[in-house]
């Protein structure tokens, strides 16, 4: 356990020795009407942008206008395979080898092209398990699969929920749903770090559980890539997808990833939604050729990368290999934790930390309950030029990211809520 100590010198401190400090000057960060630089806590909505980022994107349109088509064979970085200069790091990020992994699409997109492959039901093995407070667009792909094999939500989503009185999700509760209804469940779909509570889950445990009842295992990591490390290939996940807007920094609506594990590599059987970019490379642009389907993540392709927004994910990439995943979650795990202390040593009975207080399970968004919730708490945060985000119906998210937040910035957010608190 980390002593933490109270008081602004202590951050002046922290900040001072954090080997990782000065990649804070590598990103933007939004400034109020005065010219003063917000408290920025919602990296887990919207990442910052890098500084870089303009830079890359700049090549690419300088390419297009000097080369025009030439651009995907002739530019700096050929447009033709710009995704694979993206895959190694990415597959570094989430714990993958990176035949595993490809950049493409959007992260609802990607679910419903991944569950065209792996939700195959049967008249007896068609329910899918999801848990009880999945963010919005797992539930409504989830339900929409289900009506489109033609079976009804309310009999074939089965929920994993919290015990009452209880916000966390308990792996043993998981455990016996699938004892009773394992033989009917054709598919987990799972939030690796759940949007609202920040718990992070353990997907190697989730695996085991599901494929012992010949389940295929989903997990959707929008808030956890970048954020924690999931060992996706070592976890035996089938597959997962997700953002990179949030923590990996690349701008809003950005290009998702998808995961799909080493064992479905060569696999041409299994059925999927294809189009021209999941072609074997070597005959793409023989026109005329039957479709051979390019082995691994690929193979899930469908269009030519969109290069604008690979662009910037390609920027930010570049922070996340010269730093690693390691180093950043060292410091995640210490900011977390101080501002954790922090909240803490308020004492103030009006509110209360729902995300689970042990490291190994959680990433660095701690979700502040607030009692009688009317949202007012945080409007005058945000009046106070802390962005932190509320979701409904009671609870702050607030993640301090350790490229850009500092020990500072937990310290000044922290006496700003206990003044408005206090008022």
């Amino acid at each position: 356990m980390t002593n933490f100590k109270l008081g602004i010198e202590y951050a002046k401190d922290q900040d001072l020795h954090d080997p990782l400090a000065h990649y804070r000057k590598k990103f933007h960060i939004p400034k109020n009407s005065e010219g003063d630089e917000w408290l920025y806590f919602t990296g887990n909505s919207l990442g910052l942008q890098p500084k870089e980022t303009k830079n890359h994107i700049k090549q690419e349109l300088d390419d297009w206008a000097n080369l025009g088509v030439e651009g995907h064979f002739e530019a700096k970085n050929p447009w033709m395979p710009y995704h694979e200069f993206l895959t190694e790091t990415m597959a570094q990020i989430v714990g993958a080898k990176p035949i595993e992994v490809v950049i493409m699409n959007t992260l609802t997109t990607n679910l419903h092209l991944l569950m065209v492959s792996f939700y195959q039901p049967t008249k007896l093995k068609h329910k899918i398990l999801i848990e009880s407070d999945a963010f919005p667009s797992d539930r409504y792909a989830v339900e929409t699969q289900l009506k489109f094999h033609g079976f009804d939500p309310s009999d074939s989503l089965i929920e994993w929920s919290p015990r009452k009185g209880e916000t966390l999700l308990n792996i043993e509760d998981l455990e016996s749903i699938l004892e009773s209804q394992g033989e009917e469940i054709a598919l987990l779909l799972i939030g690796g770090v759940n949007y609202y509570t920040g718990q992070y889950l353990d997907l190697k445990k989730i695996s085991q559980l599901g494929r012992r009842k010949g389940c295929k295992v989903g997990i959707d990591l929008a808030h956890g890539v970048g954020n924690i490390q999931p060992n996706l290939h070592e976890s035996g996940v089938d597959f997962a997808a997700w953002c990179t807007y949030k923590y990996m920094n690349s701008g809003p609506g950005s290009l998702g990833g998808i995961f799909v594990h080493e064992r479905y590599a060569n696999d041409q059987t299994l059925k999927r939604f294809a189009g021209w970019w999941s072609q074997n490379k070597a005959t793409r642009f023989d026109m005329r050729q039957p479709l051979d389907i390019t082995p691994g993540a690929e193979g899930w392709q469908l269009s030519n990368p969109p290069i604008l927004s690979m662009a910037a994910i390609k920027a930010s990439l570049e922070l996340f290999n010269e730093v690693g995943m390691n180093a950043l979650i060292k410091k995640s795990r210490l900011l977390t934790g101080y501002l954790e202390y922090l909240i803490l040593e308020l004492n103030n009975k009006d509110i209360s930390i729902i995300t689970p207080t042990d490291p190994e399970q959680r990433g660095c968004q701690l979700s502040i309950q607030v009692k009688n919730a009317n949202k007012s708490l945080h409007t005058k945060l945000t009046e106070a030029h802390v962005i932190t985000d509320w979701r409904t119906p009671d609870v702050i998210r607030c993640a301090p990211v350790p490229f850009y937040n500092s020990f500072k910035d937990v310290f000044k957010m922290v006496e700003k809520l206990k003044n408005i608190l206090n008022a």
